[in-house]
């Protein structure tokens, strides 16, 4: 069940997507070649600590998670596309990075991620960040009034489909608020006018992950929770909270 957001809501939503954008920020600004994915965690912990807010990351466990989440930020590195844990993995000069994280303060939660690269990025991996991103604007710029939930997925495949990249099959944005997966599911690829009508008080999380290689293969890693590509290429994530609203798609996980 769809549960709509009131405009009072959504602005306690945008103080939790706040503390999400800074500890995107803090993490990025503190990866550098040398650090480990642990260190990183423990600085994605101090904002939240700063902030009061808590992990909707941490301890989490889905039907098919072998064991619950250990951290607060999902750390990918290059042919991992989602759900990394952070480990004692030292970042190298040119490693392609995806953080997801999540805060719940008040007891509303926010969910956001950035892709890039530590130290000297190649050609290649700097488009399909980009791409990442431009395909999670185009999810962004369709989430509006009177569009439907398959017009989201039909801009973000394009966007990825257009450029020759790979797209995991079932894995994709959500509905989000007072937990961090809620009703309705917000694939990565489908057909325009199709799904559920977009609505004043929806609130999803759009975001597109990318296989550089082109094909859609994955497989879960021996730690049952981090998702890699099947022909070892890179891959890269995006995401935004964004409350759907009569004055159009407002992102409550921006700085």
């Amino acid at each position: 069940m769809v549960q709509l957001k009131t405009d009072t809501h959504i602005e306690a939503m945008r103080a939790s997507g706040r503390v999400v954008a800074q500890l995107l920020a803090a993490v990025r600004d503190a990866a550098a070649v040398g650090v480990s994915l642990l260190e990183l965690d423990e600085v994605a912990r101090g904002v939240l600590r700063e902030a009061g807010a808590g992990s909707p990351f941490l301890n989490y466990r889905p039907h098919f998670a072998p064991t619950p989440f250990p951290g607060v930020i999902c750390a990918s590195v290059n042919d991992a596309i989602v759900h990394g844990i952070p480990n004692g993995l030292r970042l190298r000069d040119g490693d392609l990075v995806s953080i997801d994280a999540g805060a719940t303060l008040d007891g509303w939660a926010g969910d956001s991620a950035i892709s890039f690269t530590v130290g000297s990025a190649k050609p290649a991996d700097t488009r399909l960040v980009e791409t990442a991103f431009a395909a999670l604007d185009a999810g962004i710029a369709a989430a509006v009034v009177g569009n439907r939930i398959g017009d989201i997925a039909h801009a973000i495949g394009t966007v990825c489909r257009t450029a020759g990249y790979g797209i995991p099959e079932g894995f994709g944005g959500h509905g989000i608020g007072r937990s961090m997966h809620e009703d309705p599911g917000v694939p990565n690829e489908g057909r325009p006018g199709r799904g559920m009508p977009l609505r004043h008080g929806m609130v999803l999380a759009i975001e597109p992950m990318l296989i550089g290689g082109g094909g859609d293969g994955y497989h879960p890693d021996r730690d049952g929770w981090t998702l890699r590509t099947d022909d070892g290429s890179r891959a890269a994530h995006a995401e935004h909270t964004v409350a759907i609203t009569d004055a159009g798609p407002r992102i409550l996980t921006a700085l």
